[in-house]
């Protein structure tokens, strides 16, 4: 036996007063399931459609020669203004922290070779003195014995 679908369309139009956006609600049936599609009822499905709580809000219902709507456009813009000011401002401050860190980057670079430098040089001399020290007869000092002076000292 084999299971067979039935569809059948229930056309139903709907537009809006303007006449903005028209589609065409289909409920389609397949066996027993019931699925609602819209269909645009332009072939080229023009015209877009502003949902209902848009357009109540579209100019907040005012007129735009009245005076309430004139107050809230002028406290729209002053708010506009605040905020771009604000996030000038902020932008300016960002790239001056950058200039700073970018300054103490540089110095804290400078000190780094210039105590490079130095720890090279105290090696140096540290190397210079050992190999001397060495050289006169005198062993190492090592920091577990001391110096070999010590540690003759110790044994007598």
């Amino acid at each position: 036996m084999s299971a067979r679908s039935v569809i059948s369309c229930h056309p139903k139009e709907s537009a809006d007063q303007d006449g903005v956006s028209r589609v065409q609600l289909q409920t389609i049936s397949i066996g027993t399931q019931q699925v609602p599609q819209l269909r645009p009822l332009s072939p080229s499905g023009a015209g877009k459609t502003m949902a209902p709580s848009k357009q109540s809000k579209k100019n907040g219902g005012y007129s735009k020669e009245s005076d309430e709507y004139r107050q809230r456009r002028e406290r729209n813009n002053m708010a506009v203004r605040k905020s771009r000011l604000k996030s000038k401002q902020k932008a300016q401050d960002t790239q001056q922290r950058v200039n700073e860190l970018k300054e103490e980057n540089e110095r804290l670079e400078a000190k780094i070779k210039l105590l490079s430098k130095e720890l090279s040089v105290l090696k140096d001399l540290f190397l210079e003195h050992a190999h001397t020290f060495s050289d006169n007869g005198h062993t190492p000092f090592t920091e577990n014995t001391g110096s070999s002076q010590e540690s003759n000292n110790m044994g007598q």
